[in-house]
């Protein structure tokens, strides 16, 4: 697949995955969700990998790769993600939580040496300044009367874009050996691990009825924004920078929100849509960067 088809593919699965998980957890508690979720794409795709006749066991060399993916990438995102959206609207939610692209530029550049050129300087600063627009919401609901709650919804997206930004970085700096399905299954086995083992000591339960509702958004969230979309996403960061992979992101959010509208009833305000196009403006620029001399 050419490396410009990916995030546009991206942003329709990760996108509308965030309304799918909020559908979700109207009846699923929010580990058990991620549980649930994740390990039925590990699932999904060592059967595919078993079709395909591939090794499940990674590499020695792969493993503190998928380690350090399977943690931040996957686990600590997966889960701050399903609190942050307890806490606050499934749109500010996504928004925030895509600032992870500022995030990982910002550590690329102090860490891997990856300086954005004048392009990726003004795809930063348009998707920076969408983003800044879209959070205001949020930060005036810093003053809500209710102890805690628009504290969290600022706090958890914003440490689930520095765990993904952490982790696209590491990835980058260490990247695993290996097929790309069977890593990304033993990635997100450890985040299913992780939220599976939360859910058991919360004593968490799964739900006595399944509406159809939630049967679908549970298929668009195991088949399409997260086996499909997590092996897109490790192919992408393997034939661009970091920056550059993290910039094409930034359209995320805004199918997020125009998916909530449709889905879960958000209601963007006139300066939302100002953001939403600031941060297009900032995803298409990035997007322009995956031709032929993508460097590999």
């Amino acid at each position: 697949m050419h490396p410009a088809l990916i995030p546009p593919l991206l942003a329709i699965a990760w996108g509308l995955n965030w309304p799918a998980v909020k559908i979700m957890l109207s009846v699923l508690p929010p580990f058990a969700a991620r549980g649930l979720g994740l390990g039925a794409g590990v699932v999904l795709l060592f059967a595919l990998a078993l079709v395909r006749r591939l090794p499940l066991r990674p590499q020695r060399a792969a493993w503190p790769g998928v380690a350090i993916g399977g943690v931040l990438t996957v686990a600590a995102f997966n889960i701050c993600t399903a609190f942050a959206q307890l806490t606050t609207s499934t749109s500010r939610a996504a928004v925030l939580t895509f600032t992870m692209p500022m995030m990982s530029a910002a550590l690329a550049w102090a860490l891997l040496g990856e300086r954005p050129d004048r392009r990726g300087a003004i795809a930063l600063a348009l998707g920076g300044a969408g983003v800044a627009v879209l959070a205001v919401p949020v930060l005036q609901g810093l003053a809500d009367p209710r102890p805690g709650l628009s504290a969290w919804g600022l706090l958890l997206p914003l440490g689930a874009a520095l765990a993904w930004a952490l982790g696209t970085v590491a990835t980058k700096r260490w990247p695993p050996p290996g097929d790309r399905i069977v890593l990304t299954a033993w990635q997100l086995g450890i985040g299913a691990a992780v939220a599976s083992l939360a859910s058991l000591a919360f004593g968490e339960r799964l739900p006595a009825a399944w509406p159809p509702r939630v049967l679908a958004a549970l298929a668009w969230h195991v088949l399409i924004a997260t086996a499909l979309a997590y092996v897109l996403w490790y192919r992408l960061l393997a034939s661009a920078s970091a920056t550059v992979s993290s910039l094409t992101t930034l359209a995320v959010p805004v199918v997020g929100v125009i998916g909530a509208m449709a889905l879960v009833g958000d209601r963007p305000s006139a300066a939302d849509w100002v953001g939403f196009v600031l941060v297009l403006g900032g995803a298409a620029l990035a997007v322009l960067r995956l031709g032929p001399k993508a460097p590999a």
